[in-house]
């Protein structure tokens, strides 16, 4: 257990940062763990098909906090491609034994220590399962509607 919480952890936990609701969001989506009762609520902006602003409300264990404080730091600039592809990167290293996200999101690989504790990985995926929920609500979204949240169609 000392590893799931080790001082790296712990310090992303301890800062998180882009707390708060994101006025005038494209988009926003929220995930629970019903195993430990964290939760999140995620919102994001969209420009030029990149994030342009991020923020989140995050009640969570150290170990979603953690993921969330690294999503926060290096979300902005990613493309919808990216964030998915981090996310099944995260998810392989949790449960596969991969390698984990590179990239922007290679710090998420300081999560690891996680693999050996299925019952956390839910917690740490809540960051990158929001964010996709709400990448896909985007989606979704007619050309009309694109246009009208300001997205470049």
């Amino acid at each position: 257990m000392d590893d799931i919480y080790s001082a790296r952890i712990l310090s992303h936990a301890g800062n998180v940062t882009r707390l708060g609701v994101l006025e005038n969001a494209d988009a926003s989506a929220s995930a629970h763990s019903r195993l430990c009762g964290s939760r999140l609520t995620v919102y994001v902006r969209m420009s030029g098909g990149k994030v342009s602003d991020f923020s989140h409300e995050v009640k969570a264990c150290a170990l979603g906090q953690a993921s969330s404080a690294i999503m926060a730091g290096t979300v902005i600039g990613a493309t919808p491609d990216e964030i998915r592809q981090a996310r099944t990167q995260m998810r392989a290293m949790l449960k596969e034994g991969g390698d984990g996200p590179d990239g922007r999101f290679a710090e998420m690989r300081s999560l690891l220590p996680v693999k050996d504790y299925p019952a956390r990985h839910a917690s740490v995926m809540l960051t990158f399962d929001a964010l996709v929920t709400a990448l896909d609500t985007l989606d979704g979204l007619s050309h009309d509607e694109k246009e009208d949240a300001g997205h470049d169609v």
